[in-house]
């Protein structure tokens, strides 16, 4: 039996970096899946058809996580469309990063909206069906920069910190309920939006500071997120685990 066999899983921004691995993580490990995207509906669709392949159902929707309306749409359909929700991965997120002097009060709303904020409207719509079930695992998205700050940003840095301060927050309220709430910190993983880190001076500034020595990958995300995810963390709850090469130490 595989580690997630017949549960349902949604992750939301999940059609293409460390979101897609994640998808694809769950899936392997025996979860139906359901993920929001923004963008491209041709990759959307691809990500769709090759979960279905590995043998679980899956769905993807054109869902904005930082809009409530839309959050509490998905989340009916695949209350419909599946039946449970046993799994909230809340991944959608960007970046604006600008010194704070020349920072546009939009620039600021745009990445609360899409980082802080749907996390809220995402876990809101599902802790219900979680308590009628009395269980559930949400695992959010933070970052090591939401730790430890850094300049060029504060608006990153404060949406990733206030993620921490909700986790913990939902974690003391529902664990009676049996529904845990924990937060991932990525350090410097290689994906589309960071992939101007791997390039000169930049670079090696930044690894000479990872005692592991190089980036992460996206698997290596998802895979804490399977263990959060599953059964083998079942007496974790309202923790940071940093997985950032040991940056963070």
């Amino acid at each position: 039996m595989k580690m997630l066999e017949n549960k349902v899983a949604i992750v939301t921004g999940g059609s293409r970096g460390i979101g897609e691995a994640i998808v694809l993580k769950l899936a392997e490990s025996g979860a139906n899946i359901a993920f929001t995207y923004v963008s491209s509906d041709e990759k959307a669709k691809a990500l769709e058809e090759k979960v279905k392949s590995m043998g679980v159902k899956a769905k993807a929707y054109k869902s904005n996580a930082a809009d409530f309306t839309d959050c509490e749409k998905v989340v009916n359909e695949v209350i419909n469309e599946f039946g449970t929700i046993d799994i909230l991965v809340n991944n959608a997120g960007i970046s604006k990063d600008n010194l704070l002097l020349r920072m546009s009060p939009e620039q600021w709303d745009e990445v609360m909206a899409t980082n802080l904020k749907s996390v809220f409207n995402m876990t809101k719509q599902v802790i219900r069906p979680m308590m009628k079930a009395r269980n559930g695992s949400i695992i959010n998205m933070s970052s090591i920069i939401g730790m430890r700050g850094n300049a060029g940003q504060s608006s990153y840095a404060a949406s990733k910190a206030g993620i921490i301060g909700f986790t913990k927050s939902v974690a003391a309220e529902l664990g009676s309920r049996n529904i845990r709430c924990n937060a991932i910190a990525p350090g410097f993983v290689e994906t589309d939006m960071t992939h101007y880190l791997k390039e000169g001076e930049a670079a090696k500034s930044f690894l000479e500071k990872i005692p592991l020595g190089r980036f992460g990958s996206a698997e290596e995300i998802a895979n804490v997120t399977l263990f959060l995810a599953s059964d083998m963390s079942s007496y974790i709850t309202g923790q940071v685990i940093s997985t950032c090469g040991g940056l963070n130490m």
